[in-house]
């Protein structure tokens, strides 16, 4: 009349869960989203994301090197230029400000931590596409594909340890290991956005790059009912050269970073992207949730599902709490 079996046992304390626990989250697995503004004069909180800054120059230097010091992995930087073109033109230019804020970083942090960079053309665009358009006004794939081989020479220089092309684009990441092979940057990595859906969870990343978007991305950004496609993609950027691969967005889609994770021959991140941040946050600022165990627990998911390394903007925060245990 009695349980024989009591898996409550292993539950008794906090010293027995910790000792029994099956999936950890630790600071060098965080990766930590941020943005740099072109001409700023001070840091801007962007209005959909509470708590996450459109960064100057000089405050980006500050807070890269706080997430550092609490342990994050590695720091993932993208440009808001003031000007933009019909071909991203700023994307390339040594002097544009996503390269000379890599620069900084480098400068800054040396190999202390791994600095990476988006390599897409989205943020420097007129019409806000990861791509040039042909004169129907649609992307044009092959065209693109160019201009991010140059993109990403050009921040490999600055001093971006990895590249993060995030257009889809067929093709984009042979092309890039192409052009920084030919450039003699042979160790600069490829951080490939394998797996990246058309999600309605990225308007408030649209607001802090202030995207110039028109139309939307469903001809290269993947549908949401589609898993399969996702594996066909892993399959092309593996063959490609990709050093790492990633899944965006990260907890409406845990099911296919589990997928990509049992037969990814790399390392697999997870994007934990500004929608599922937004949401967190709103409920918190209203009482609902509790705050960081709401995170806390969002990341453990996304580390249990098979991910190696989680991109969030919570990383600065996450890593101090786990650390304080």
């Amino acid at each position: 009349m009695f349980p024989t079996h009591r898996p409550r046992r292993l539950r008794t304390t906090p010293a027995m869960r910790r000792l029994v626990a099956e999936t950890t989250v630790r600071p060098r697995q965080l990766i930590l989203p941020m943005f740099v503004k072109e001409g700023a004069s001070e840091p801007r909180e962007i209005a959909s994301m509470p708590g996450v800054l459109q960064h100057t120059r000089d405050s980006l230097r500050k807070a890269a090197v706080e997430a550092v010091q609490a342990g994050v992995g590695g720091i993932m930087l993208f440009g808001v230029p003031t000007t933009r073109d019909a071909v991203g033109s700023g994307a390339v230019d040594p002097d544009g400000i996503l390269n000379v804020a890599l620069a900084d970083l480098r400068r800054e942090l040396g190999d202390g931590t791994v600095l990476m960079s988006d390599c897409c053309l989205d943020e420097f665009t007129d019409h806000g596409h990861c791509g040039v358009l042909d004169a129907q006004g649609r992307v044009d794939n092959d065209a693109t594909l160019e201009i991010y081989g140059e993109m990403a020479v050009a921040q490999a220089r600055a001093g971006a340890h990895l590249v993060g092309p995030s257009g889809m684009m067929d093709g984009q990441i042979g092309a890039i290991r192409q052009a920084l092979d030919a450039a003699g940057l042979t160790d600069t990595g490829i951080l490939a956005y394998t797996v990246k859906y058309a999600s309605a969870l990225f308007g408030p990343f649209r607001d802090a790059v202030e995207s110039q978007l028109q139309g939307d991305r469903k001809t290269y950004q993947q549908d949401p009912a589609n898993l399969r496609e996702s594996l066909r993609e892993l399959e092309l950027d593996l063959a490609e050269g990709a050093d790492l691969v990633m899944v965006k967005p990260a907890l409406p889609y845990l099911d296919v970073v589990r997928a990509v994770a049992e037969v990814s021959t790399v390392p697999v991140a997870a994007y934990q992207i500004s929608g599922e941040y937004a949401m967190v946050e709103a409920a918190s600022a209203n009482g609902w949730i509790d705050r960081e165990r709401t995170v806390l627990e969002l990341l453990t998911s996304i580390r249990r599902a098979g991910a190696d390394v989680v991109l969030t903007y919570w990383a600065t925060e996450a890593a101090r709490w786990l650390d304080r245990g």
